[in-house]
């Protein structure tokens, strides 16, 4: 499984971006899938995941009701959108995917540990 993000960049507080997720190589449909970041000097941390089912979804708190997190299977693509960006969101973006089959399909692995396969990261920086 290879995972390639994309459509970080520059934007002012208040404003919206999103980040994408493209996937090759697995069963795309079956896994679980999650967004961590990791801003300058602090340690990567979970944001936003879904379960295999793709119908159940969490968010960490700090980013609760700004960031959506959705999947498109027809193109193996998982996006976070987020809006009412704030500068401490600031960060690497990073996606993930669990391909624990075997877990329940409404299951949201939040913790690092769980995931197996990484993207690259992509910057979003939130101008003050």
């Amino acid at each position: 499984v290879q995972l390639q993000a994309s459509g970080g960049g520059l934007v002012q507080a208040g404003g919206s971006l999103e980040v994408s997720c493209v996937a090759s190589g697995g069963t795309f449909s079956r896994y679980a899938w999650g967004w961590f970041r990791q801003a300058p000097g602090k340690e990567r941390e979970f944001v936003a995941a879904f379960s295999r089912s793709g119908r159940s979804s969490d968010y960490a708190p700090s980013v609760k009701d700004r960031f959506t997190i959705s999947r498109d299977s027809s193109k193996n693509t998982v996006t976070l959108q987020m809006t009412n960006l704030k500068p401490e969101d600031t960060a690497v973006y990073y996606c993930a995917t669990d391909r624990r089959e075997w877990l329940s399909w409404y299951y949201i692995p939040r913790s690092q540990g769980e995931y197996e396969y990484w993207g690259q990261g992509t910057q979003v920086t939130v101008s003050s």
